[in-house]
């Protein structure tokens, strides 16, 4: 048994006209439906029927569906921007910076050297800058914190792991409600950055350690895991988990995630494991 979960203003209506089953009202805008047969089929039946239409879904199977840990890229995915771009801008790089960011997350560059290179170019900054940038420039994306505080009010454990920094990192976890947080860091010295991250830079295959200690720790498996990113170096979590989702994220994640959310907010990785929306923390 398999279910599908569609999100979006059309989910009831293409629920009806998909005709695999009874539809189960999630929330507002948010149904399952369960069916058996093949996924695979199902999901080209799913993407022909949803068109151009506004619409996020999910395929999985029945069981196993709440997941009990959640592991999150931070930038762009739980915060509305890329902290190292906005760090650039108060240096007066941003444009230098933000393309070989746009190139890192399609996956064409190398995220270690990318990131070093990026960094070099904040040297000299004045480290007061992170808590401005922190201040004006970073707030959470729609339904972030009622995800997080959704699952852990259920038990999971909630991790944000990410290629940025730990300036960052350690204040979102606490506005989204992680439990724990892994990032780089900025090396300072006389009130500046030097333009140096500290070793070991926690890249792609750092993310996929954080998903595998995680679930360990708990007793737990990669199956039981719920991982969403948006970049090149989210890619190896999100194939591993038992639920990957790409969050309005580049076309080499948005192909070989498990879902993807294009239009939702984060409230459609709830809904993908069956909570309802009364069931939702705020």
């Amino acid at each position: 048994m398999h279910v599908l979960t569609l999100v979006g203003p059309q989910a009831e209506t293409l629920a009806a006209a998909l005709a695999l089953g009874e539809a189960v009202p999630l929330g507002p805008n948010a149904v399952d439906v369960s069916f058996e047969g093949d996924p695979a089929a199902v999901r080209e039946q799913v993407v022909a029927a949803i068109g151009e239409q506004p619409v996020d879904f999910a395929i999985q199977p029945a069981q196993n569906r709440k997941k009990r840990l959640l592991i999150a890229d931070m930038d762009s995915t739980i915060i509305n921007v890329e902290c190292l771009d906005e760090l650039a801008d108060f240096a007066g790089v941003k444009e230098q910076v933000s393309e070989i960011t746009e190139r890192a997350m399609r996956g064409e560059l190398a995220f270690e050297g990318a990131l070093r290179e990026r960094v070099g170019m904040l040297k000299g900054l004045a480290n007061t800058a992170l808590q401005t940038c922190f201040d004006e420039r970073v707030r959470l994306n729609p339904g972030a914190e009622t995800l997080v505080r959704t699952m852990a009010a259920h038990g999971a454990r909630c991790a944000l792991v990410s290629g940025g920094f730990a300036f960052f990192t350690s204040r979102v976890a606490e506005a989204a409600g992680f439990h724990l947080n892994r990032a780089n860091t900025l090396i300072e010295q006389g009130g500046a950055l030097t333009g140096e991250v500290g070793d070991p830079i926690l890249g792609k295959e750092a993310k996929l350690a954080a998903l595998n200690e995680e679930t360990s720790a708990l007793g737990l498996t990669p199956a039981d895991a719920l991982a969403v990113g948006d970049g090149a170096n989210d890619l190896a979590m999100i194939e591993a988990a038992g639920l990957g989702v790409a969050y309005r994220a580049k076309p080499i994640v948005a192909a070989r995630a498990h879902a993807k959310v294009d239009h939702a907010d984060l409230t459609a990785l709830l809904y993908f494991q069956g909570y309802r929306a009364e069931e939702f923390t705020q």
